[in-house]
């Protein structure tokens, strides 16, 4: 953790702000909270500097998405996590698209939040570095003639300087391709978040257990391939059995999932049974 490290909390829900507000300052941060992104915009163009801040996505005025866009212009070194009370991850997507360290769903878990914020501040510092090192090497190329004429006169300094010319230059560092599956995938009305195992269907989250999102995720990623009840007790439920346990146990992993789906809209069923053949999600 960053005891020290200055948030900005922008959210216009008053008992939000206040109890991340409060669980900051408990935390040991300095947090500073606003209800607008106006306020946020004000605060950052008097110069006001933050480690962090937490963006709420649905704002009166300057959305969520404007506040990141304004603060990766501004001070491009703030780290922002997105809060989203209607667990929309198209709109979380979007926000992690233009800069966004992470997104949260509001109410925050303690842990999670806390988890998320020590990440963010963690990876801030090697860019820090970096921007430190850019500034001092265009300091450098602008007053290079200046520190050619000052020390270019000796055996020694006309050495360094030819070291100087010779030395590459660094560039900014380009992630390394991941072979693992994208963090995100569109299936008709679902969307998947593999990193925070979450799901939605028409922007609505879906509340299901760790076993449920697999074998969701895992026909959602086969689809349109319609999936036999062995193939996923081998593959989400890691073991071997018969047809007919097989059989048993994902029918009950079913229905609940389709029954929390129901909770969310009554109107559709977004599992296909096959009969005889196995599952396949309807596109």
């Amino acid at each position: 953790m960053t005891p020290s490290a200055r948030i900005l909390v922008v959210d216009d829900e008053e008992n939000i702000r206040s109890s991340l507000q409060e669980m900051l300052t408990m935390a040991g941060y300095e947090v500073l909270a606003v209800d607008s992104g106006e306020e946020a915009l004000k605060l950052v163009t008097n110069k006001e500097k933050f480690d962090l801040a937490l963006v709420d996505i649905k704002l009166e005025g300057l959305s969520g998405i404007e506040v990141l866009g304004m603060l990766r212009r501004l001070t491009p070194e703030t780290v922002v996590i997105i809060l989203t009370a209607n667990a929309s991850l198209e709109t979380a997507v979007e926000a992690l698209r233009y800069g966004a360290h992470d997104y949260l769903f509001k109410p925050c878990k303690p842990a999670e939040l806390q988890a998320s914020i020590e990440k963010g501040l963690r990876n801030r510092q090697p860019e820090l570095r970096q921007q430190a090192l850019l500034r001092q090497l265009d300091f450098l190329a602008s007053n290079l003639e200046d520190i050619r004429q000052t020390i270019g006169g000796s055996k020694e300094g006309a050495a360094f300087l030819a070291e100087l010319d010779d030395s590459p230059v660094p560039s900014t560092p380009v992630p390394e391709e991941s072979g693992s599956r994208p963090r995100f995938l569109q299936r008709g009305r679902l969307t998947l978040d593999f990193l925070r195992h979450a799901v939605t269907l028409d922007g609505q989250l879906l509340d299901l257990s760790t076993t449920e999102f697999d074998l969701l995720a895992y026909l959602s990623e086969q689809a349109p391939r319609v999936v036999s009840a062995q193939e996923l007790t081998i593959k989400v439920k890691k073991y071997e059995t018969d047809e007919w346990a097989a059989n048993e146990a994902v029918r009950q992993n079913i229905y609940r999932i389709r029954q929390k789906i129901k909770e969310v809209n009554d109107n559709i069923d977004i599992i296909r049974t096959v009969r005889g053949v196995g599952y396949t999600i309807e596109e």
